[in-house]
């Protein structure tokens, strides 16, 4: 009875300081632990002011996924992946520092007092959520990865609130070359929830049931151009908006970042950026056959994308003056050739997972 109950408070002492990472035989750094480096950089330990090589895998890069173990992703259906502040909590316990199961329902960090959210999951509520993404690099040799190679393909705004979370996978993805893809997953939380703070997880990836060869297109920096009223502007400016395939946040690094905002005002996976929940659609080569205008902020002209190959070619247009969002708007549903709503924060699959994210709120209080 005494070296189960001694496992079990191994298992649980990380929880007080950990934060969260999500967790799979794939990533790099799987099994990397509080002794591995000479400072915390198990793959829950937030990334801030690092050098390139202390954040970018998070420094994981010499300890590698075994051969075999890749996460899979299905073209067109969604991806679980397991967001935890310890190994301990997801079905991977096991390999755990602990060895011992300590997870508590669909909970992603329990805490000692057993209130939730707890303070690894750095948010005041779900309201305050900020979202998290995945992001695909289409090269097989992790060595030759650049930041600038990573392209945002599934972005989940209601992260991190549930252990078991989704990542709705574009419909469109090419097939990953021999060897596979490699895939990242990218967090930053609300400023008023903890300090300056990235998280990445780098593993192995492959996309399955493929039936598209169009290939992505060059991902480019995103841009803020939400309504953002904390900061003084309560409008959208959809044309200041990043469209098509974007590059995840790299930020508030010593090295190589590609944000730049100041420590309140944090960039987030959301319409903000104009990240929409779910699938990223309109990330391929043919999304835009007309172009994308220059992003500026008096820019007028914002375009539709394809998202239905063989559909009829878009137009850009400009705003619509109704007090609907215009088509292309951060806030707007994305509509394809067939009319059918595609993805968007506001779409009836989302607003039912918002409900029952919610409804799992109140049972876990």
């Amino acid at each position: 009875m005494i070296p189960v109950l001694l496992a079990t408070i191994v298992a649980l002492l990380p929880l007080a300081s950990a934060h969260i990472a999500l967790w799979h035989p794939s990533m790099y750094g799987f099994n990397v632990t509080q002794q591995t480096f000479p400072y915390d950089n198990r793959p829950v330990a937030p990334l801030q002011d690092f050098s390139f090589d202390q954040w970018w895998f998070h420094g994981h890069l010499d300890f590698p996924p075994n051969d075999g173990d890749i996460f899979p992703l299905p073209a067109g259906q969604a991806a679980t992946a397991e967001l935890g502040c310890n190994k301990g909590v997801t079905s991977f316990f096991a390999s755990s520092e602990g060895r011992t199961d300590v997870s508590q329902g669909d909970n992603p960090c329990p805490s000692d007092d057993g209130s939730f959210p707890s303070g690894a999951m750095h948010t005041t509520g779900f309201d305050d959520l900020t979202g998290c993404a995945l992001a695909i690099a289409y090269e097989s040799d992790v060595h030759k990865i650049k930041p600038e190679d990573f392209t945002v393909f599934s972005v989940n705004q209601t992260c991190v609130w549930t252990k078991n979370t989704d990542f709705q996978v574009p419909e469109r993805m090419p097939p990953c070359p021999e060897g596979g893809c490699h895939c990242a997953w990218f967090w930053i939380h609300a400023p008023d929830s903890g300090s300056e703070q990235n998280y990445m997880n780098g593993f192995r990836c492959n996309i399955t049931g493929s039936a598209s060869d169009v290939p992505l297109a060059k991902p480019q920096v995103p841009r803020r151009c939400g309504a953002d009223p904390q900061h003084g502007k309560p409008d959208a400016t959809p044309g200041n908006c990043t469209y098509g395939a974007k590059q995840p946040f790299y930020w508030f690094q010593k090295e190589q970042n590609n944000m730049f905002e100041d420590a309140f005002a944090p960039p987030f996976y959301t319409d903000l950026y104009n990240f929409k929940d779910g699938a990223q659609d309109d990330i391929f080569q043919d999304s835009y056959p007309n172009g994308i205008p220059a992003p500026i902020p008096e820019q007028t002209v914002v375009p539709t994308p394809v998202l239905n190959p063989g559909a009829a070619s878009s137009t850009p247009t400009a705003p619509s003056s109704s007090t609907s969002a215009p088509q292309g708007h951060p806030s707007a549903l994305f509509r394809g050739g067939n009319g059918k709503a595609r993805g968007g924060k506001n779409d009836a699959r989302s607003l039912k997972t918002i409900r029952d994210l919610r409804q799992k709120q109140k049972i876990s209080r």
